[in-house]
């Protein structure tokens, strides 16, 4: 099929996608840009007006018949400076990572500071008992263990299969 014109022209001489699916298109494809310059920090951001650089750390979740487990890696982030919250179903993960270097030699001097923030929301299912919620952080990785209530958490029964 040949291609045809997919862009409008508007009144400012600018042109836009004529269909959704070539918005939609275009959209992601800004959106990979921009996470093309990956973590520890997107600069992106910064000029969409947050004012500060952001960071998003990588997180693996992981279920098995009685928990999720979900992994969050925070390297060159203190435990301190982690916090986890839980409310309406959301589980959520914040903290800011901290680096300061200074090097006094007899020819120079050099004082580096580094500071971002990060904030991770994960919605969880109802199956969760927010009661039974576990956190530990070692050697950069934070792990999250959330068991589900006991009625989530059913026996296997096997079916018999007859013959027809």
């Amino acid at each position: 099929m040949p291609r045809t014109d997919i862009t409008k022209p508007t009144q400012a001489g600018v042109t836009r996608p004529s269909d959704i699916f070539t918005a939609m298109r275009e959209e992601m494809d800004r959106m990979f840009e921009r996470f093309e310059q990956g973590w520890p920090r997107l600069p992106s951001l910064i000029s969409r007006g947050l004012g500060r650089s952001v960071m998003l750390p990588e997180v693996d979740v992981r279920e098995d018949e009685k928990q999720f487990m979900i992994e969050v890696d925070l390297p060159g982030v203190d435990e301190n400076d982690v916090t986890v919250t839980m409310a309406n179903g959301t589980l959520t993960i914040r903290g800011e990572k901290r680096s300061e270097r200074e090097e006094k030699e007899e020819n120079y001097y050099l004082a580096e500071r580094s500071y971002g923030k990060f904030e991770r929301s994960l919605p969880l299912p109802d199956t969760i008992d927010e009661n039974k919620i576990e956190a530990k952080f070692d050697k950069g990785v934070l792990t999250i263990t959330a068991q589900k209530k006991p009625e989530a958490v059913k026996a296997e029964k096997k079916i018999e299969i007859k013959k027809a």
